[in-house]
């Protein structure tokens, strides 16, 4: 079963792609497996899975879920060479019917807050992070609607000298878009390349952290949580919240849902439909205004 686990990560990783949180099952499963040796189970079962999944009590219900996919994944992994697997059904333990909304920043407080990040080190003076970077890195989150680890893993030959129309960026299951490189976003990298004291190679990272080498998403969360104290914002004000705030204003001013889908890496149309909800009185308005019989 200790084999299985590490082949089946192997899978996950180099075969279909997947990010870290889904291959991080290599570091569930085990405890899957030692829980099967306790009860000496030889084949993965329903129940079995169900038990032990609802073991995790204290965690939240979508993690229990992840869970569960980890164990549906590992016994279809399984039934390709032992018959009596059972894959569990994902119906036995769903999400939680309620989500909670992303933080929205109003354009006022995206504003505040690259304002604030030159000024990083008077909140925080032991800061790893030069603020000419921490400016440049949420000023493209909140331009470009970009995952964090999307962002960092850009290059600086993804932008090169002069003017650039679009910038292509790996997203989830190593899957490859193109991003609109607007004016602002060549002024800000610009910007920091100017002020980078460090040489930036073209097959280097475009972020860099305090001593040069890359830059680590912890670092980035750890700075944006003394930010949002200083300025006073809700702790659900993260990094990725930017992402969720770019949509919301593109859909605000009239954005196509299936655009912004594709700006967003979004395999599902679904997924995107988020910002529907949260942004539910323009839609009401628009409805009210174009529906022949509202």
């Amino acid at each position: 079963m200790s084999a299985l686990c590490k082949a089946l990560q192997e899978y996950l990783a180099l075969r279909r792609g997947l990010g870290f949180k889904m291959r991080d099952a290599g570091l569930v499963l085990p405890r899957f497996v030692a829980f099967m040796e306790e009860r000496q189970a030889l084949h993965i079962t329903t129940r079995l899975a169900l038990e032990w999944v609802q073991q995790a009590k204290t965690v939240q219900p979508a993690e229990r879920a992840r869970r569960l996919c980890f164990v549906r994944g590992f016994a279809r992994y399984r039934s390709a060479t032992d018959p009596l697997t059972e894959v569990p059904s994902p119906e036995l333990l769903p999400y939680s019917s309620t989500r909670a909304r992303p933080y929205l920043y109003t354009e006022q407080e995206v504003q505040a807050l690259l304002e604030a990040a030159l000024q990083l080190p008077t909140a925080w003076p032991s800061t790893p992070l030069r603020p000419w970077v921490f400016h440049c890195l949420l000023g493209l989150l909140s331009v470009t609607g970009l995952r964090i680890s999307e962002a960092l893993g850009l290059k600086r030959a993804d932008f090169g000298t002069g003017a650039r129309d679009t910038v292509t960026v790996m997203g989830k299951g190593r899957k490859q878009r193109m991003v609109p490189v607007l004016p602002q976003v060549q002024k800000l990298v610009a910007d920091y390349g100017a002020l980078c004291p460090y040489d930036l190679p073209p097959d280097g990272p475009l972020f860099v952290g305090a001593k040069g080498g890359p830059l680590s998403a912890r670092v980035v969360q750890l700075a944006m949580a003394r930010l949002r104290g200083a300025l006073g914002l809700a702790e659900t004000a993260t990094p990725h919240a930017l992402r969720h705030s770019f949509a919301t204003h593109l859909l605000a001013r009239g954005g196509d849902l299936r655009a912004i889908q594709e700006l967003l890496g979004h395999a599902s149309l679904a997924t995107t439909q988020i910002y529907t909800e949260v942004d539910a009185d323009r839609l009401i308005e628009a409805y009210r205004s174009a529906h022949p019989r509202a």
